[in-house]
């Protein structure tokens, strides 16, 4: 029996760093050829850099004009996620202490909206936000919201099911209003929670390409994503800079992921069962 466990044990341990080998290797793609001149890349796109050089990172900061894009980048994800949470957490609460075949209907549409791929409503979505003048850095933070709140809703009601009620009647008993005690109560329950939706949604955001280039188009206003493609021209690609690029917009979201990773686990087993 004990040979057995223990077989299992390393069979295990072996598909995990197997797993783990082919998720790192993406990123050992990107940071070894960003430390390689353009020549170098096409020499050997696999292979450690005979002669490293950081010279990549300085000049790429400076042609993504890099404070301005992280400035925008910044605004864009973080009010977008600061309106997913507010909106979705209030939703999540209404429709967990609502029961009822309209609370249900509602819950049900947004977990169905979960499955719509964002491909089949692009062109409507950005035609509808184009006819109210609307194709902006608020426009796309709107965008987000609808998208992401599918998501977030169906988090958060699971979560919020898990907290008894007598939390609410003993505060409302106390003198709070509805919105006090979801304010004061539950939305400081919901911790793990709201790092969970931060986070998934923050990755998400941060590294979107495809809306922001359909929504921003003004200079001075792109995003880290929309700017890093300044190095991919016409003609010739500018490899060594383009993965530079990409390594000096991945490290301020792995920093946030490393502070709030402890949360995520948490967030998301709260959210899946009742």
């Amino acid at each position: 029996m004990r040979n057995r466990e223990r077989t299992h044990k390393y069979t295990m341990l072996f598909i995990g760093a197997i797993v783990s080998l082919l998720w790192i290797y993406p990123f050992y793609l990107v940071f070894i050829n960003s430390i390689k001149t353009k020549a170098g890349i096409f020499e050997g796109t696999l292979g450690f850099p005979s002669a490293p050089t950081l010279e990549n990172y300085p000049t790429a900061f400076a042609e993504l004009d890099f404070l301005l894009t992280f400035f925008n980048s910044v605004i864009v994800t973080g009010g977008s996620i600061f309106i997913i949470v507010i909106f979705t957490s209030m939703a999540g609460y209404a429709l967990s202490r609502k029961p009822g075949k309209s609370s249900t209907l509602v819950y049900f549409l947004f977990a169905i909206c979960m499955l719509i791929p964002f491909q089949s409503i692009m062109i409507p979505l950005v035609s509808l936000f184009g006819a109210v003048d609307m194709l902006n850095r608020m426009g796309l933070a709107i965008m987000y919201l609808g998208l992401g709140s599918s998501l977030a809703v169906f988090l958060y009601v699971g979560a919020m099911k898990g907290i008894p009620k007598a939390l609410d009647e003993a505060a409302i008993i106390d003198g709070c209003n509805r919105f006090q005690v979801y304010w004061y109560i539950m939305l400081p329950m919901l911790k793990s929670t709201t790092v969970t939706v931060i986070v998934l949604n923050a990755i998400w955001f941060w590294n979107d390409y495809l809306l922001p280039s359909l929504v921003i188009n003004k200079e001075g206003m792109y995003t880290i994503p929309l700017k890093t493609f300044y190095f991919f021209g016409e003609y010739s690609t500018q490899w060594h800079l383009a993965l530079a690029a990409l390594v000096i917009a991945m490290i301020p979201i792995i920093i946030l992921y490393m502070f709030l990773q402890r949360y995520i686990i948490d967030g998301i087993s709260d959210g899946a069962v009742k």
